[in-house]
Protein backbone atom coordinates (compact mmCIF):
# COMPACT_ATOMS: atom_id res chain seq x y z
CA UNK A 1 0.00 0.00 0.00
CA UNK A 2 1.28 3.73 -0.65
CA UNK A 3 0.61 4.86 2.23
CA UNK A 4 -1.47 7.99 0.43
CA UNK A 5 -4.68 6.51 1.00
CA UNK A 6 -6.84 5.89 4.07
CA UNK A 7 -7.78 1.89 4.58
CA UNK A 8 -10.93 0.30 4.29
CA UNK A 9 -12.13 -0.30 8.12
CA UNK A 10 -15.06 -2.60 8.72
CA UNK A 11 -15.99 -4.36 12.35
CA UNK A 12 -17.96 -7.01 12.75
CA UNK A 13 -19.54 -8.13 16.62
CA UNK A 14 -20.76 -11.20 17.55
CA UNK A 15 -22.45 -12.19 20.72
CA UNK A 16 -21.77 -15.08 22.90
CA UNK A 17 -24.25 -17.40 21.34
CA UNK A 18 -23.95 -19.52 24.76
CA UNK A 19 -21.38 -22.39 22.09
CA UNK A 20 -19.28 -19.94 21.37
CA UNK A 21 -18.24 -16.72 23.52
CA UNK A 22 -16.93 -14.51 21.20
CA UNK A 23 -16.09 -11.39 22.84
CA UNK A 24 -18.27 -8.81 24.51
CA UNK A 25 -16.40 -5.78 24.41
CA UNK A 26 -14.01 -6.05 21.10
CA UNK A 27 -15.14 -6.15 17.71
CA UNK A 28 -13.62 -8.13 14.97
CA UNK A 29 -11.34 -5.59 12.65
CA UNK A 30 -10.76 -5.74 9.07
CA UNK A 31 -8.45 -3.75 7.69
CA UNK A 32 -8.92 -3.96 3.86
CA UNK A 33 -5.13 -3.32 1.39
CA UNK A 34 -3.03 -2.60 4.02
CA UNK A 35 -0.45 -4.86 3.19
CA UNK A 36 2.24 -4.94 0.00
CA UNK A 37 1.67 -8.11 -2.00
CA UNK A 38 3.60 -9.95 -4.34
CA UNK A 39 7.08 -11.27 -3.85
CA UNK A 40 8.81 -11.08 -0.77
CA UNK A 41 5.44 -10.38 1.37
CA UNK A 42 4.82 -12.84 3.93
CA UNK A 43 8.25 -11.23 5.06
CA UNK A 44 7.59 -7.81 4.83
CA UNK A 45 4.13 -8.56 7.03
CA UNK A 46 6.34 -10.41 9.57
CA UNK A 47 8.63 -7.74 10.33
CA UNK A 48 5.92 -5.09 9.75
CA UNK A 49 3.78 -6.98 12.85
CA UNK A 50 6.70 -7.42 14.96
CA UNK A 51 7.84 -4.07 14.53
CA UNK A 52 4.42 -3.39 16.28
CA UNK A 53 4.72 -5.80 19.08
CA UNK A 54 2.76 -8.57 17.02
CA UNK A 55 4.97 -11.98 16.89
CA UNK A 56 5.10 -15.64 17.63
CA UNK A 57 3.56 -16.09 14.32
CA UNK A 58 2.89 -18.61 11.51
CA UNK A 59 2.36 -19.06 8.41
CA UNK A 60 -0.24 -20.89 6.68
CA UNK A 61 -4.01 -20.66 6.57
CA UNK A 62 -7.50 -21.10 8.71
CA UNK A 63 -8.46 -24.48 10.14
CA UNK A 64 -11.43 -25.73 8.52
CA UNK A 65 -13.21 -26.03 11.49
CA UNK A 66 -14.64 -23.71 13.95
CA UNK A 67 -12.14 -22.82 16.86
CA UNK A 68 -10.83 -20.02 19.00
CA UNK A 69 -8.44 -18.74 21.21
CA UNK A 70 -9.04 -17.40 25.14
CA UNK A 71 -5.79 -16.52 25.78
CA UNK A 72 -4.90 -14.07 23.17
CA UNK A 73 -5.72 -11.78 20.55
CA UNK A 74 -4.73 -13.13 16.75
CA UNK A 75 -4.10 -11.10 13.76
CA UNK A 76 -4.09 -12.21 10.21
CA UNK A 77 -2.26 -10.85 7.55
CA UNK A 78 -3.61 -12.20 4.06
CA UNK A 79 -0.33 -12.40 2.55
CA UNK A 80 -1.10 -14.48 -1.00
CA UNK A 81 -4.69 -15.45 -2.80
CA UNK A 82 -7.84 -15.35 -0.90
CA UNK A 83 -10.05 -17.03 1.16
CA UNK A 84 -13.40 -17.02 2.44
CA UNK A 85 -13.91 -17.33 6.61
CA UNK A 86 -16.72 -17.66 8.48
CA UNK A 87 -16.11 -15.28 11.96
CA UNK A 88 -18.42 -15.76 15.25
CA UNK A 89 -19.38 -19.41 14.75
CA UNK A 90 -22.00 -21.41 13.00
CA UNK A 91 -24.47 -18.49 13.16
CA UNK A 92 -21.61 -15.89 12.57
CA UNK A 93 -20.49 -14.01 9.12
CA UNK A 94 -18.78 -15.31 6.32
CA UNK A 95 -16.13 -12.29 5.23
CA UNK A 96 -14.28 -12.53 1.90
CA UNK A 97 -10.25 -12.20 2.29
CA UNK A 98 -8.05 -11.14 -0.08
CA UNK A 99 -4.52 -10.42 -0.22
CA UNK A 100 -3.46 -7.18 1.35
CA UNK A 101 -6.03 -7.24 4.00
CA UNK A 102 -5.12 -7.57 7.87
CA UNK A 103 -7.60 -9.02 10.40
CA UNK A 104 -7.93 -8.47 14.02
CA UNK A 105 -9.72 -11.22 15.68
CA UNK A 106 -10.35 -10.48 19.75
CA UNK A 107 -9.65 -13.14 22.35
CA UNK A 108 -13.13 -15.55 22.28
CA UNK A 109 -14.52 -14.85 18.18
CA UNK A 110 -13.79 -18.31 16.25
CA UNK A 111 -13.29 -18.43 13.04
CA UNK A 112 -13.17 -20.97 10.43
CA UNK A 113 -11.90 -21.48 6.90
CA UNK A 114 -14.79 -22.47 4.35
CA UNK A 115 -12.90 -22.00 1.16
CA UNK A 116 -9.44 -20.88 0.06
CA UNK A 117 -7.74 -19.83 -3.38
CA UNK A 118 -4.60 -22.51 -3.88
CA UNK A 119 -2.35 -20.03 -3.56
CA UNK A 120 -3.49 -18.72 0.13
CA UNK A 121 -1.07 -17.83 2.47
CA UNK A 122 -1.64 -16.26 5.75
CA UNK A 123 0.95 -14.73 8.14
CA UNK A 124 -0.39 -14.96 12.03
CA UNK A 125 0.97 -13.10 14.93
CA UNK A 126 -0.34 -12.35 18.62
CA UNK A 127 0.51 -9.19 20.86
CA UNK A 128 3.45 -9.53 22.69
CA UNK A 129 3.63 -12.45 21.00
CA UNK A 130 1.58 -14.48 23.74
CA UNK A 131 0.96 -17.89 22.45
CA UNK A 132 -2.49 -18.49 22.47
CA UNK A 133 -4.25 -21.56 23.15
CA UNK A 134 -6.53 -23.42 21.23
CA UNK A 135 -10.55 -23.53 22.01
CA UNK A 136 -13.16 -26.14 20.19
CA UNK A 137 -16.89 -24.40 20.71
CA UNK A 138 -18.53 -27.22 22.92
CA UNK A 139 -16.06 -29.26 24.01
CA UNK A 140 -16.78 -28.10 28.02
CA UNK A 141 -14.22 -25.60 29.20
CA UNK A 142 -16.32 -22.94 28.73
CA UNK A 143 -16.20 -21.43 31.91
CA UNK A 144 -12.14 -21.39 31.94
CA UNK A 145 -12.06 -19.88 28.34
CA UNK A 146 -14.56 -17.35 29.56
CA UNK A 147 -12.19 -16.47 32.80
CA UNK A 148 -9.09 -16.41 29.87
CA UNK A 149 -10.66 -14.07 27.86
CA UNK A 150 -11.89 -11.61 30.33
CA UNK A 151 -8.30 -11.54 31.63
CA UNK A 152 -6.34 -10.80 28.58
CA UNK A 153 -9.03 -7.77 29.08
CA UNK A 154 -8.14 -6.61 32.69
CA UNK A 155 -4.54 -7.21 31.67
CA UNK A 156 -4.56 -4.50 29.40
CA UNK A 157 -6.63 -2.34 31.08
CA UNK A 158 -3.77 -2.96 34.40
CA UNK A 159 -1.09 -2.49 32.05
CA UNK A 160 -2.97 0.64 30.65
CA UNK A 161 -2.47 -0.23 27.40
CA UNK A 162 -5.56 0.01 24.42
CA UNK A 163 -7.05 -2.94 23.31
CA UNK A 164 -8.08 -3.28 19.71
CA UNK A 165 -11.09 -1.16 18.56
CA UNK A 166 -11.96 0.17 14.84
CA UNK A 167 -10.53 3.87 15.42
CA UNK A 168 -7.37 2.25 15.86
CA UNK A 169 -4.77 1.72 12.95
CA UNK A 170 -4.14 -2.24 11.96
CA UNK A 171 -1.18 -4.06 13.69
CA UNK A 172 -0.07 -3.35 10.12
CA UNK A 173 0.39 0.12 10.86
CA UNK A 174 0.78 1.02 14.33
CA UNK A 175 1.08 -0.61 17.54
CA UNK A 176 -2.40 -1.35 19.40
CA UNK A 177 -3.67 -4.51 21.43
CA UNK A 178 -2.15 -4.89 24.58
CA UNK A 179 0.85 -3.04 23.22
CA UNK A 180 1.44 0.74 24.65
Amino acid sequence: MSGETTPLIEQHWFDDDGVVPNNPRLPLVVYRGVLESGPGAAAACETLFAGNGWSGGWRGGVYPYHHYHSTAHEALGIVAGSAKVRLGGDSGTVVDLHAGDVVVIPAGVAHKGEAASPDLLIVGAYPGGRGPDMRIPGKGYREQALANIAAVAAACHRSGVRQVRATDRAPASSAECCTK
